[in-house]
């Protein structure tokens, strides 16, 4: 097997509305498709297409995504992460700086951990 790329990943929801408002208006993503009549809807980030989807209209529970997360690079982290936080997003981490980045991490309505990054030499 020979992987050319990553398509998409999906994150789990369980209001299709109240998720797809959170990644379009909070988080400012484009929308993409939509699966047709099921509620589980594309984003755009620019490399990597987020898919949030209600894992029980496709015969599955519905699991939070755990430990894992999907972390969005952004221009100004300063700016984003205030800008997350006057719309009400709370952080679950402060702003952590490592020797190559700044990054903080919060929850979406389902409790899916997401984040802000930004290197230093990008």
């Amino acid at each position: 097997m020979a992987v050319t790329a990553t398509d998409f990943v999906t994150i789990p929801i369980t209001d299709f509305e109240t998720s797809k408002a959170f990644y379009r208006d909070t988080l400012g993503l484009t929308e993409g498709k939509q699966w047709g009549d099921m509620p589980a809807q594309e984003f755009e980030t620019g490399n990597l297409t987020i898919a949030i989807m209600d894992p029980t209209a496709f015969g599955m529970p519905f699991q939070s995504a755990g430990g894992s997360s999907v972390v969005l690079q952004v221009d100004d982290f300063d700016s984003a992460k205030a800008e997350l936080e006057a719309a009400g997003v709370e952080f679950v981490t402060d702003k952590i700086e490592s020797p190559v980045c700044y990054q903080a991490y919060f929850k979406d309505p389902d409790g899916n951990v997401l984040g802000i990054h930004r290197r230093f030499d990008a």
